[in-house]
């Protein structure tokens, strides 16, 4: 059992290191939702988040509170009012939040006190600082409807939270804001974390919550043909929004979306749906490849795009030191300029740095990846996952099941991104006709 425990470990560590890399001292801005911690999930998710932190990433917990004051309301025999999908804070629904943000900072507090010998928090040493970092203001009257004491993030104290940051503590808001008078205002822990991630300029902004993501085909029932989409352009993102009804519930496919685009277009670079009801959701999202829940992501279209005819030359500079070195199957200009719609590109200020092509084979729902090229200047930045998630794109777009690519040098890259390896024998008739068997390339297979 040791031996196959070390066998797995080792592999799995060093897979996870470059994402310990890449992440440490960037600012990411959770937000819990009251759900989460109602259903018990407190106690595993502050153990990832100092597991997170102890990695040396920066975060903000924003906690939602929706069902707590939903709780104390009821026991006072009032009843939770909403429009327009924001709470209506009269003065009862106030005392009730006041008393549920006091006791869940308690509780989160102690959750990250706790140092048992033997369990993921023995040693570690996080502190948690709240204060007053936001300033609010009233969200007043809509369609008629005083909203009351319920309010919007005016202004963020963002000076004040990056020193707490940098002093090396966790930073805990609760969805409250004061008035320049003293005023006290409910607030939306979406709109709050929002607010934080943007002012901040934050790295990520993450929700944890009661809804498992987006999924492929939002309107469907969820399903092995309908899963969570992992990663979804900001522009697909806007398009989805613009079809849907205004959100008004938390499970509204809307609900979460809405903020999550708001902060991509605002300069968070990716936002993210993940289910608090999946243990280690957190650490699935953020230190696997292919995550768990949905992440929307800021790709400027200047970067990644559909190549045209002006990008030939572009194409042909990229792929020739690999095809002398035996890397890529020769293509002259004539077979490119036939097949450019094919290929997808990135290009930073004019300058083409990587390529991709799909040829579609309908008969047999499944095409080829072909021509795959990384600049060797941005090697190892992310550019070839880029390339390969928007042929994926591409391929569900056209309604096929899989792609595949041939390969005789970059085996192993394809096989840690969820390729298998198939026989020749696999592929369509019309590319089996082509196939070379003097080169001898291996077939690797992804299922969309």
């Amino acid at each position: 059992m040791s031996a196959v425990f070390n066998f797995t470990f080792v592999p799995w560590f060093r897979s996870v290191a470059p994402y310990i890399h890449k992440f440490r001292n960037q600012t990411f801005v959770i937000g819990l939702t009251g759900e989460g911690i109602a259903a018990g999930k407190l106690h595993n998710i502050a153990q990832d988040l100092a597991l997170i932190q102890a990695m040396g990433v920066k975060i903000v917990l924003v906690h939602g509170f929706r069902p707590q004051v939903n709780e104390q309301l009821a026991a006072k025999g009032h009843e939770a009012k909403y429009s327009h999908g924001i709470r209506i804070t009269d003065s009862v629904a106030l005392d009730c939040a006041q008393e549920a943000a006091g006791q869940l900072r308690y509780e989160i507090e102690a959750a990250f006190s706790q140092g048992l010998p033997n369990t993921p928090m023995a040693g570690a040493t996080v502190r948690v600082i709240s204060g007053n970092f936001l300033t609010a203001r009233p969200v007043g009257i809509m369609d008629g409807v005083d909203f009351q004491h319920s309010g919007l993030v005016r202004k963020v104290d963002v000076a004040g939270i990056q020193r707490t940051l940098d002093m090396g503590a966790m930073v805990l808001l609760s969805p409250f804001g004061f008035s320049p008078t003293g005023e006290a205002f409910n607030l939306s822990m979406e709109e709050v974390a929002t607010s934080v991630a943007i002012e901040l300029r934050a790295d990520k902004l993450i929700f944890l919550t009661e809804v498992p993501g987006i999924r492929m085909l939002p309107g469907e029932p969820e399903g092995e043909d309908n899963p969570i989409d992992t990663e979804l352009p900001l522009a697909a993102a806007q398009a989805l929004l613009a079809t849907l009804p205004t959100a008004q519930q938390p499970t509204d496919t809307g609900f979460y979306l809405q903020h999550c685009v708001k902060a991509c277009k605002a300069g968070v670079e990716r936002s993210h749906i993940l289910p608090f009801a999946v243990d280690g959701s957190l650490l699935l999202e953020v230190y696997v490849h292919d995550g768990i829940g949905t992440m929307v992501i800021d790709e400027k279209l200047e970067e990644l795009r559909e190549a045209t005819i002006d990008d030939v030359g572009g194409i042909l500079q990229l792929i020739e030191p690999f095809e002398k070195d035996g890397t890529l199957v020769k293509r002259d200009r004539t077979e490119i300029e036939r097949d450019i719609s094919a290929y997808t590109i990135i290009d930073h200020d004019g300058v083409i740095f990587g390529c991709a092509a799909l040829y579609p084979y309908p008969e047999a729902k499944t095409a080829e990846m072909a021509a795959v090229t990384v600049s060797p200047q941005s090697q190892g930045t992310g550019d070839g996952e880029k390339l390969l998630k928007r042929i994926e794109q591409r391929a569900r777009a056209a309604g096929l099941d899989s792609i595949f690519v041939l390969t005789t040098r970059t085996m192993h890259w394809f096989i840690k991104r969820g390729f298998q390896p198939a026989d020749p024998d696999w592929l369509p008739e019309a590319r089996k006709r082509k196939y070379n068997w003097d080169r001898r390339s291996q077939v690797l297979v992804k299922k969309l």
